[in-house]
């Protein structure tokens, strides 16, 4: 570090939003496994994916080679109603924790949808404008997703179909407000609007969801119905590389006061916000550059990297879709309707699966409780109402900056806060009144689940 005064915000200036996405698979010395078609356990080929993607986003999901892809300038364009995001130094947190730790937290709630999601569907709205579709699918858990898909979709005029996982439907009717305010259709998950839908409803008649099962029944709209295509904001290769910008404008944010993370933390559901944020550390930590700790930190109710197992497994609960090599708890996982808001899906991003098998990267696993702890101190000292989701990252950037207060090391954090939470108050409300629970899985019923 040089000395120079750090502001509590860094902004770039919008000219040097970054141009080009980064694609990590260029650099990894082993690529992920490739995906398999469902029917004849084959690896697909880029055309196989054209009646669920448009045909640009089955590019990029296939596409291990090209380092770096170019921005679309209508991309470009709506990125600056709210890109560069802001790099904060959180100077009150480290007063409160008494840590010699330099913590930054790179903020993506500056926009309607109050997080990181839109980086992506902005992006693949664009790409289904540009191949003429006649709509979109997709599925949403807490409702981020949801939300920025149809501000993108509201923005090129293209109808789309939400899937929400019934619980957080249930929980959260005003997201579901915002997400009808754009002019999306949404559909509470499991429904009775698909074959996908029925068959979950009939063996479970009062489940509250899950991510793999608004999944199944977005791609079964998507296929059944002309000129549409499914989207999704997480876990796949195409929607990593749209988030790599977070990173990228973090360590040029960070360079202009010579500053490099020791430690990244970022929450992991699928893995869109963690693949984002790394992404171009990682690079250095791949090509002998630099060598940061990376941790991943996701909800001890869906604990796919802690506890899961690294092995082929459907993306959905109805399995229609190709399977991925991934930390999975089996596509049958339905987790406990509780407050760890987006990161409920039963596996994680391929590409940060193999890194994490091949030892690039860390894991931990936090109950709900423990997280609000850290989201309500989180929020007195910096002032941001944080989403449940970012709040997993707090916690371990806490404990790591608490670490550094013990062995007197001034180690520099860097931790994605990848929205707000003010549509999670009644999650807010169950922690300050004490009646939050915690569920954890037994490995009983995790192997029931792998078992399928």
């Amino acid at each position: 570090m040089s000395g120079k005064s750090i502001p509590n915000r860094i902004l770039l200036p919008e000219d040097q939003t970054p141009r080009q996405w980064y694609n990590l698979r260029a650099d990894m010395p082993e690529q992920p496994e490739p995906l398999l078609n469902p029917t004849t356990r084959q690896p697909l080929r880029e055309e196989e994916l054209y009646p669920i993607f448009c045909k640009e986003l089955a590019h990029q999901e296939l596409d291990g080679e090209t380092r770096y892809i170019d921005i679309p300038d209508a991309i470009l364009d709506y990125y600056k109603t709210y890109r560069p995001s802001p790099l904060h130094r959180a100077y009150r947190l480290e007063e409160a924790l008494g840590t010699p730790a330099r913590i930054y937290f790179k903020f993506e709630g500056n926009n309607t949808s109050g997080s990181h999601k839109l980086n992506s569907a902005i992006a693949q709205a664009y790409y289904a404008k540009a191949e003429g579709l006649a709509g979109l699918t997709t599925e949403t858990g807490a409702g981020q997703w949801g939300t920025a898909l149809s501000m993108a979709c509201a923005h090129f005029n293209l109808p789309l179909t939400v899937y929400m996982v019934k619980g957080s439907y249930q929980q959260k009717p005003y997201r579901r407000s915002i997400i009808q305010t754009f002019g999306a259709q949404i559909i509470p998950s499991p429904s009775d609007t698909t074959n996908a839908g029925r068959a979950i409803l009939a063996q479970i008649p009062d489940t509250t969801g899950s991510l793999g099962c608004a999944i199944s029944e977005a791609v079964e709209k998507a296929v059944t119905s002309e000129g549409h295509r499914y989207v999704l904001g997480s876990v796949l290769n195409q929607v990593l590389l749209h988030q790599s910008i977070i990173g990228l404008e973090s360590k040029s944010a960070l360079a202009l006061y010579d500053e490099y993370p020791d430690i990244i933390i970022g929450c992991a559901g699928g893995g869109s916000n963690l693949g984002g944020l790394i992404a171009p550390f990682m690079q250095d930590k791949l090509t002998g550059k630099a060598n940061p700790r990376i941790i991943a930190v996701e909800p001890a109710s869906c604990p796919s990297l802690t506890r899961g197992k690294y092995a082929y497994d459907f993306c959905d609960t109805g399995k229609v879709t190709p399977l991925a090599k991934m930390y999975t708890l089996g596509c049958q996982f339905i987790p406990s309707a509780n407050h760890a808001g987006g990161l409920r899906y039963h596996a994680m991003s391929p590409i940060l699966s193999k890194l994490y098998h091949d030892g690039y990267m860390e894991a931990v696993a936090y109950e709900q409780s423990n997280v609000f702890e850290a989201a309500t101190f989180f929020s007195k000292t910096e002032g941001i109402l944080p989403a449940p989701e970012s709040s997993h990252a707090i916690r371990s950037a806490i404990d790591e900056a608490l670490l550094c207060k013990a062995s007197g090391e001034a180690k520099t954090i860097l931790f994605g806060l990848t929205g707000t939470g003010y549509f999670d108050m009644a999650a807010y409300e169950q922690f300050l009144s004490g009646t939050m629970t915690d569920h954890v899985p037994t490995d009983a019923e995790l192997e029931t689940f792998f078992a399928e």
